[in-house]
């Protein structure tokens, strides 16, 4: 039997309990070759919550086939859509049930407030489970007239098989829902690989679906480092599909793997430093608070981050101003007080990898207007910060930072907005404000990247695809394409009345 531990929740006299083995096959298991254990800190008093069991090669191996027996014999094309639908509801009748308990272990373990977990991020997985329950009775294939008289063709969209699913710290919760719903829903297995930063609230779901009552195998969670169960799971033979969310770096790792062993099906979710542009006819205030959600939510922990801003230069200066005291309003420190509205980067390297960008724009030039101050007290906590007086060429201009650190530039015709928006290696996201439609139309038409808001930022809906461009990544999430990357069309050519001579 693996480990549990308690874990005390702040503020309160309630503890929180955790498995913390690896879940196959429904059970909580030690690993086979008792390799040492993944440490699991607190980054905002920079303290250890526990430790929890890292898998194996060999355990990777367990997993894999227990998916495997899983889906040829109690799930796949085993288990009607109606089935398939109940217990993904019952699934999120359960994480409705524990909201706040997810929360408080979310915040625990990753840092971000407790009402941002449970409002938004648990609130919209609930929502994705949801969504994908509805469709799992509704995979549809087609019949295809070839001759009336004689034949015809049928399409079967049959589950691709056991999917392993690689999942990053900055979402924990949300992104395990995304993959694991439509994946659900389809007919599809999983063996999914939490980050080893933040691996506590994928053991606690676990939990949640073995009392649905999933078949055993259906879903297995192995804790892991990245260089053994990520690549280990890309490139598995017995893994006919992988989805990854993370770096673009390990992204071209992910597609190798998978690339080098049976060719699996890759979805891939990737970085991004994504532009948003603000025109002279932007209603200000609004353009400010878009402006202001889309670098600084989750502590600009976020892909699609609005990093790079660039305004039309006869609104510059009041637009920068209005900004900056909204970015002065946010309070970012502990998850469990009610006013925060973001907690601390993630982690020690995290934390160390924002703070030499932040050094860098100082070196380069850039001018700070917002923080740009550390604390000295414990805990990875980054302020927001601005900076103006920027170039191109600028590391903070150029690479993701992944924190609450924002560039901001200036622009004087349209065209030159769009050059400076697309003028990157990546093309996850964009945003641009304004009220006159035409340039609406013309600029979100012009902006290389898989998702364009208008007039706001960072709000996604669980029926909207979502994806990248160019670097960062390929396939879709969310919305019926989500359904596509786990699916297998089959077509069946009917002959039922047409004879040949032979020899012809």
């Amino acid at each position: 039997m693996a480990n549990v531990v308690e874990l005390s929740v702040p503020k309160s006299n309630s503890k929180i309990r955790v498995q913390t083995g690896l879940f196959i096959n429904n059970d909580f298991v030690p690993s086979v070759d008792n390799i040492e254990p993944i440490r699991v800190y607190n980054p905002s008093t920079e303290e250890e919550l526990c430790t929890v069991t890292a898998a194996s090669a060999k355990d990777v191996d367990i997993a894999v086939a227990a998916a495997r027996k899983a889906f040829r014999e109690t799930w796949g094309k085993n288990v009607s859509g109606f089935e398939r639908s109940r217990l993904i509801n019952k699934l999120a009748d359960l994480m409705e049930r524990d909201k706040q308990t997810l929360a408080e272990l979310e915040c625990l373990n990753n840092g971000k407030p407790v009402k941002i977990a449970r409002d938004f991020d648990i609130g919209d997985s609930i929502g994705c489970l949801r969504y994908y329950a509805g469709w799992a009775d509704k995979i549809l294939g087609q019949s295809i007239e070839i001759d009336h008289k004689t034949k015809i063709a049928i399409t079967h969209p049959e589950p691709v098989g056991v999917c392993g699913q690689i999942i990053p710290w900055n979402y924990p919760i949300q992104m395990w829902a995304w993959k694991v719903a439509p994946a659900l829903a389809v007919g599809c297995t999983i063996v999914m690989k939490p980050s080893e930063i933040t691996p506590l609230t994928a053991l606690k779901l676990s939990e949640l679906v073995k009392e649905a009552g999933f078949p055993p195998g259906v879903i297995n969670t192995i804790p892991s480092l990245g260089s053994v169960g990520g690549l280990a799971l890309a490139a598995h033979r017995g893994v006919d599909k992988v989805a990854f969310t993370g770096s673009t770096v390990t992204g071209r790792k992910v597609m190798e793997a998978a690339a080098n062993s049976n060719l699996k099906k890759v979805s891939l979710e990737l970085g991004g430093k994504s532009p948003q542009l603000v025109f002279a006819s932007a209603d200000i205030e609004q353009a400010a608070n878009w402006a202001a959600l889309g670098i600084l939510y989750n502590t600009g922990q976020d892909c699609t981050a609005g990093s790079r801003l660039y305004v039309q230069d006869n609104i510059y200066d009041k637009f920068v101003a209005t900004l900056a005291a909204k970015a002065k309003e946010l309070v970012i420190g502990d998850g469990f007080d009610e006013r925060s509205g973001g907690g601390p980067v993630v982690s020690k390297t995290q934390y160390d990898r924002v703070w030499s960008y932040i050094e860098s724009g100082k070196k380069q030039g850039a001018r700070v207007i917002v923080g740009g101050e550390r604390r000295t007290t414990p805990g990875y906590w980054v302020d927001a910060t601005i900076f103006t007086d920027i170039r191109p060429d600028m590391k903070i201009v150029e690479e993701e930072i992944f924190g609450p650190v924002l560039s901001v530039g200036k622009f004087h015709t349209e065209q030159e907005a769009i050059d400076l928006a697309n003028d990157t290696t990546y093309g996850l996201a964009a945003g641009l404000h304004s009220t006159d439609q035409a340039q609406c139309h013309r600029v979100s038409s012009a902006l290389e990247a898989g998702t364009i808001w208008i007039n706001q930022y960072n709000v996604l809906y669980n029926n909207v695809p979502f994806g990248g461009k160019k670097q960062s990544g390929v396939g879709r999430e969310l919305g019926s394409h989500a359904l596509d990357e786990y699916i297998s069309t089959k077509a069946v050519h009917w002959n039922y009345g047409e004879n040949i001579e032979w020899p012809l």
